[in-house]
């Protein structure tokens, strides 16, 4: 145990305006093109909980081979931490976590752990392999949740974050401790907690906003008086966690990073509990532009920015809003006359980001039907994939049956196509055999379907709908025997074009839990009885999931 200091000394306005100190999170190098040069003081690591707190958006769930997929994406990103799951929720989290941790180098990996033991001890041996392995431990400070959720005292919860970090200790040396809600709980009470983990040898601290409830000036004045109340805050990396119940989870990370933060936790398309999380390209991107007037910046190569979003944005279903900052297809769009005039006479005039720096270039050609198996393996290798045996032999055959019906297969195309195979693995469930659709505007359209069951077995099902779609969905609820709720169902093109690969994305419900499932093709319809079907298989596997479930009930988290 580390020697205690006295709690709630006072530090002049000089000392509580200096930045944190050192930390043994040094930042994996991001590869490509980084931000300049920056001093530590500047630096302000990106810890992506995508995986974890945005895994929990309503609908999502997705496979291991997913995970490791978005992983290997932000490893090439450049993020610096990449909280990897939940271990202890699910024996499925418990592995995810695990392959991460032993297949992805470069950022810290981290699991999530309340402050039980078997939390604690799960964490560790999921993340124990990794060459940077970090246990992130919390628990409320806030009286709402201590009274109402915890049914304990403001003493049991002090004992139990002394106890959680110790135990974490024992087995690794970088330990974040969070006290959850932080920004609705008694700043004193919440210093104490603080004071209390940084003696047992947390490394980090981070301050969530949990329900997204605090403002910015208001942020900026909680960690202030944090730093009066804790000086050993500042020998130790402070970090923010801001949720976008209120739409200033980017603002208030900002506001935390300016009054001393330097790490940020973020999420891909600011996806996450409820509202979401911080966008993690827009505080990448915010920290880059302005990096000459705040001095701040981060390791991230910003021209991955755009390819992990479509990535994120495929395997969850949830698609990214047209207006969206940074990423959004009409982030650097101008329909107005004057906006179109000022651009072509010079860029900057509207422009206050070159869209090549986030990664948006234009669609080359990469392939045609005539291209070979080695030719596709060479081009997925550039784009970032790593596929042999089975997996390139079925990526291939997907190739070329979209090669057949369209002229030119491009890089979004071949990157739509891969991350829509990875969704069928390590997804037991149902499948889709064969559909048949008569559509006619003189009688309601009429499908037929053949389904692969999850015992082995086949259905089949037939039945009319209000269009062809919706007879598709019936005729599977009637194959599978299922009664599944439609509650979204979203329709885009990869790209541009008459022959351009549809993308579908749909959620459904069933029996109360809910699933998301995605299809791509250059048939629309056999786009949405792909992702229908998907859909049902993740509704199936969170059921099954949540009655696997190890330990205590699951929270949300910080």
């Amino acid at each position: 145990m580390r020697q205690r200091k006295e709690f709630g000394t006072t530090m002049s306005d000089s000392e509580t305006a200096s930045t944190p100190g050192a930390s043994p999170r040094s930042g994996a190098p991001a590869q490509g093109t980084p931000g300049p040069e920056r001093t530590e003081q500047g630096r302000v690591r990106v810890f992506d909980t995508t995986l974890r707190d945005g895994e929990q958006s309503p609908g999502i769930s997705l496979n291991r081979q997913e995970k490791l997929e978005i992983a290997h994406q932000l490893a090439r990103l450049g993020v610096d931490i990449i909280e990897a799951g939940f271990p202890i929720t699910s024996p499925g989290d418990f592995e995810s976590v695990q392959a991460i941790a032993r297949e992805v180098e470069g950022p810290v990996i981290c699991g999530l752990a309340r402050t039980s033991k078997q939390d604690v001890d799960a964490a560790w041996n999921a993340v124990r392999d990794s060459e940077r392995p970090c246990i992130h431990t919390f628990i409320s400070t806030s009286d709402i949740h201590i009274v109402h959720q915890l049914q304990t005292t403001r003493e049991d919860v002090k004992g139990q974050a002394r106890a959680a970090v110790a135990q974490a200790k024992q087995y690794l040396e970088d330990v974040e401790f969070s006290p959850m809600d932080a920004t609705r709980a008694e700043v004193e009470f919440t210093a104490e907690v603080i004071q209390i983990a940084l003696e047992e040898g947390a490394t980090t601290i981070n301050i969530p906003d949990t329900v997204g409830y605090t403002m910015p000036q208001e942020f900026t004045a909680f960690l202030g008086r944090l730093y009066e109340l804790v000086p050993d805050l500042r020998d130790v990396v402070l970090s923010v966690h801001c949720h976008d119940d209120l739409g200033l989870a980017v603002a208030n990370s900002f506001a935390g990073v300016l009054a001393g933060a330097r790490q940020v936790e973020c999420a891909v398309n600011g996806i996450g509990e409820r509202a979401g999380n911080a966008s993690l390209e827009e505080i990448v991107m915010l920290l880059r532009t302005r990096r000459a007037d705040i001095g701040m910046d981060t390791g991230v190569n910003s021209t991955e920015l755009a390819r992990t979003s479509r990535l994120v944005s495929r395997l969850t279903g949830y698609q990214v809003q047209p207006n969206k900052a940074i990423v959004g297809r009409n982030a650097f769009a101008h329909e107005s006359g004057i906006h179109q005039d000022g651009v072509l006479k010079e860029r900057s005039t509207y422009e206050i980001m070159d869209a090549t720096t986030v990664g948006l270039k234009s669609n080359s050609l990469v392939l045609g039907k005539h291209s070979g198996r080695h030719a596709l393996r060479d081009a997925l290798e550039e784009m970032g994939f790593q596929l042999d045996g089975q997996a390139l032999n079925t990526a291939f055959k997907r190739f070329k049956e979209i090669a057949d019906r369209k002229k030119q297969v491009t890089a979004m195309d071949l990157e739509a196509l891969v991350t829509d195979e990875l969704r069928s693995e390590d997804i037991s469930g149902y499948a889709l055999d064969w559909f048949e659709v008569e559509a006619s505007s003189r009688r309601p359209p009429h499908a037929r379907v053949s389904v692969t069951l999850p015992d082995g077995g086949t259905g089949e099902g037939s039945f009319t709908g209000d269009g062809p779609i919706d007879a598709v969905f019936r005729a599977i609820n009637a194959a599978a025997g299922v009664e599944a709720k439609l509650g979204e169902f979203t329709i885009g093109a990869v790209t541009e074009g008459q022959d351009a690969l549809g993308e579908v994305s749909v959620v459904v419900e069933v029996e109360g839990m809910s699933g998301a499932g995605q299809g791509v093709s250059t048939d629309i319809i056999d786009a949405a009885a792909r992702a229908y079907v998907r859909a049902l298989s993740v509704a199936r596997a969170r059921a099954h999931a949540s009655a696997d479930v190890l330990g205590l009930p699951e929270p949300a988290g910080p």
